[in-house]
């Protein structure tokens, strides 16, 4: 009896968690194009295989769903653009894959509207603070930090001129990727990116690196 009632309350789980990621991969789609404020369980119930009582049960609240939706388009990017870019030789190479590995998955449209968290940042930069606008602030810090090791990796193994001020890199490389996703999305500007990995890689340059290893490919 036991075992078959370990059995069933597996199979819920289950069931509950293929339940939350349908809702989910809906979600970061829809608020990648309509803003986390435009999530709602009815606007959900009507795309994902979950009704409306469903949704509000496995979220809670409309804030429980939002944050569930940051965490989600979290872990999608991972695994688009942080985890395959790790696959290879590490320094200036990963910070390079890791770029170019950024601009497949906005020209892609991994997220239909473009960039996750540039849309949500530009929906939440003014608002006052809460917990679904300290989740994309916590994601966006996250990111620059991570691309800040790598240029620091990039420094401590020659490849980039020792003293070169990682913030700044970063600084020039988000600028040059949000305004590529910006303009394919809203512009529809085919040369977008290219455009962009040619700053990204005269940022790298006049940092020291060698520009021979930085194929600009669109």
């Amino acid at each position: 009896m036991t075992t078959i009632d370990g059995t069933r309350a597996d199979g819920r789980r289950l069931r509950g968690d293929r339940s939350r990621r349908a809702v989910l991969d809906r979600a970061v789609q829809a608020a990648s194009v309509d803003g986390l404020d435009g999530l709602t369980f009815g606007s959900l119930a009507a795309a994902a295989p979950v009704n409306k009582s469903g949704i509000a049960g496995l979220f809670g609240s409309k804030e429980g769903l939002q944050l569930a939706t940051v965490a989600h388009a979290r872990e999608v990017f991972r695994q688009t653009v942080v985890v395959p870019a790790r696959d290879g030789e590490r320094g200036l190479a990963t910070l390079w894959r890791t770029v170019v590995a950024w601009t497949d998955y906005s020209h892609d449209r991994v997220f239909a509207g473009g960039c996750f968290f540039r849309a949500a940042a530009t929906e939440l930069d003014a608002r006052a603070t809460g917990p679904v606008r300290d989740a994309v602030v916590a994601a966006l810090r996250d990111w620059d930090a991570y691309l800040a090791g790598l240029v620091r990796d990039a420094v401590a193994r020659g490849e980039l001129a020792e003293g070169t001020d990682a913030d700044q890199v970063v600084f020039q490389v988000d600028a040059a990727l949000d305004r590529a996703d910006l303009a394919s999305v809203l512009l529809g500007d085919p040369d977008a990116y290219g455009r962009a990995l040619a700053a990204v890689r005269s940022t790298l340059v006049a940092a020291g690196a060698d520009g021979d290893g930085l194929a600009v490919g669109r």
